[in-house]
């Protein structure tokens, strides 16, 4: 096999966030970009020489030829096994799971998750650690310093790898390892969940929609919810993977999976709606006549997840992103449950999942997990739910109704100013901190500002501290607005403002959460200068 030494040289632009690097697909498609930044993880991780590898994608747009440069990388590099997805398609949390069933030393995965794909639009591409989650910081750090000191990186000359069907395949000495992408996760979720249980749920006459949205959860949810659960076919929505996801936007929330929604809202809805994204780590909950926030489906499940037999012996504590409500604290409180509050990013939970810490997980962006894997987990969410409805047999909105009857309820929305320009929302932001200290004791929109800081955490695990995490704005009456400029995107910055408010009066619990709120989006802008900086009248997307 003959390798190619190609010189190169530092391209600007490839630090990796939170969720790895993501740029628009036009970008990773320019001469060496991705072959430089490919380089630059395996030398960040201490080369690959000897390792096993897994290696999997969403099916964007340049997935499937960015798998192949991404083989005949490692080949070059001396890794010994690189197990792939059948077409180069793995969901991410499958890609988790793979990682530690097989005990590999980590796994790439193609995917800009939620964004948009096609040509015109976004890819990404991340590295996740053994334990299968998101690189953490330290790690990340060193391969942005491989990016900045590359001269050279190693490619194989060699034809493309068969990658339509399972088998093995030699490429020099890499062993080519193509996977059946659902099996092993399928597998996995009949360890955790009652499917007895859920086969007899279907056969009552119980329906669902899970709208699959052109991504990769298509096959995944097929397979399970249709052919092992019985549930009628058609019960899953736009179930096949699509380069540029049918043109559509797979963001699980009520504005882009609007037809779920409407469905869901009208006179023949199903009993259970449900979507997942592009790479099949987030969800959306809803049930007939209700949507159901991300930050209430992970307090909902906190409480009831005894109901499926991977949880009957209770959890061992739960966590939330700092910008998620704390609609969880209440729940673990009540049963006396440690909870901890992190920043944002998947990778904060690894600690404390690899540390038996905590056992579920869950951000306000439509993401929920536990410790079967070290990514969130769409699929799973939404089987979760499914068993607590089959065993307690009540609706979806006779469950939440009874959840804040129980703990409250806790107001939640997530406004966001999209691709804002980044000098104006760099403006916004400093402005802001700098008021920081002086903003208790004033009035706003008739709300009295209680405490107000920047979020740093202290890892109880490793001890390592993370700083400017988001600005809190807490006020007397335990109403919060949180002000955070999101790292996921491609262009300019998304400004994301979350809301909330806590009521506890029987009488008050079935209000209209934009009237909820009003007072809190009212002191939000007064406060931070919204619409003065972003030049906006409303934001971009509310969920």
């Amino acid at each position: 096999m003959e390798i190619a030494t190609v010189p190169t040289a530092p391209i600007a632009g490839q630090k990796p966030g939170t969720s790895g690097l993501r740029k628009k697909t036009r970008v990773f498609m320019q001469p060496h970009f991705l072959e430089n930044y490919v380089q630059s993880i395996f030398d960040g991780i201490g080369g690959v020489q000897g390792k096993t590898l897994v290696l999997g994608g969403d099916g964007r747009y340049f997935n499937d030829r960015a798998a192949q440069v991404i083989l005949r990388m490692a080949a070059a590099n001396g890794a010994a096994r690189i197990i792939v997805g059948q077409g180069a398609l793995l969901s991410t949390p499958a890609a988790s799971n793979l990682i530690r069933q097989r005990g590999t030393d980590g796994g790439l995965i193609l995917s800009a998750s939620h964004n948009p794909g096609g040509e015109d639009a976004d890819f990404g591409l991340k590295y996740n650690t053994p334990n299968g989650g998101p690189a953490p910081e330290h790690v990340t750090d060193r391969i942005f310093e491989a990016t900045k000191a590359i001269t050279e990186y190693r490619i194989a000359v060699a034809q493309d790898v068969d990658l339509s069907r399972p088998g093995l395949t030699q490429m020099g000495e890499l062993v080519v390892e193509v996977v059946d992408p659902v099996a092993d996760y399928a597998a996995l979720m009949e360890t955790l969940f009652d499917f007895g249980a859920l086969r007899s749920l279907f056969a009552s006459g119980f329906r669902a929609r899970f709208d699959a949205m052109h991504a990769i959860t298509g096959p995944y949810a097929k397979e399970i919810l249709e052919n092992r659960l019985g549930a009628p076919e058609g019960t899953v929505i736009n179930a096949t993977p699509s380069p540029n996801f049918g043109g559509g936007h797979p963001d699980p929330n009520p504005i882009w999976a609007k037809p779920l929604v409407d469905a869901m809202m009208g006179p023949d809805a199903p009993d259970f709606g449900a979507a997942s994204d592009g790479d099949g780590d987030r969800n959306m909950i809803l049930g007939r006549g209700l949507y159901v926030t991300p930050s209430d489906s992970l307090a909902l499940l906190a409480a009831q997840a005894h109901r499926a037999p991977g949880y009957r012996d209770g959890l061992a504590g739960v966590a939330r992103s700092m910008p998620t409500s704390g609609a969880v604290d209440r729940v673990a409180a009540a049963k006396g449950m440690p909870c901890f509050e992190t920043p944002t990013g998947w990778k904060f939970f690894g600690n404390l999942l690899d540390a038996g810490r905590v056992t579920l997980c869950g951000e306000e962006s439509a993401g929920t997990g536990s410790d079967h894997v070290r990514e969130k987990d769409g699929l799973w969410a939404v089987l979760l739910w499914l068993n607590i409805l089959a065993e307690s047999r009540q609706s979806v909105k006779a469950l939440m109704e009874e959840h804040w009857r129980t703990y409250g309820r806790n107001y939640y929305s997530r406004h966001d100013y999209e691709d804002v320009e980044s000098e104006r929302a760099n403006a916004l932001y400093d402005g802001l901190r700098a008021q920081l200290p002086t903003l208790p004791g004033q009035s706003f929109s008739g709300l009295t500002v209680a405490t107000a800081d920047e979020f740093a955490y202290d890892d109880p695990v490793d001890g390592s501290r993370s700083e400017q995490q988001g600005l809190r704005i807490g006020f007397e009456n335990g109403a919060r607005v949180v002000f955070r400029l999101s790292g996921t995107g491609t262009v300019g910055a998304t400004l994301r403002v979350y809301l909330e408010s806590l009521e506890t009066d029987p009488a008050r619990l079935d209000r209209d959460p934009a009237e909820a709120l009003g007072p809190i989006v009212q002191a939000a802008d007064e406060i931070a200068g919204i619409r003065q900086h972003t030049g906006r009248m409303a934001p971009d997307v509310v969920t």
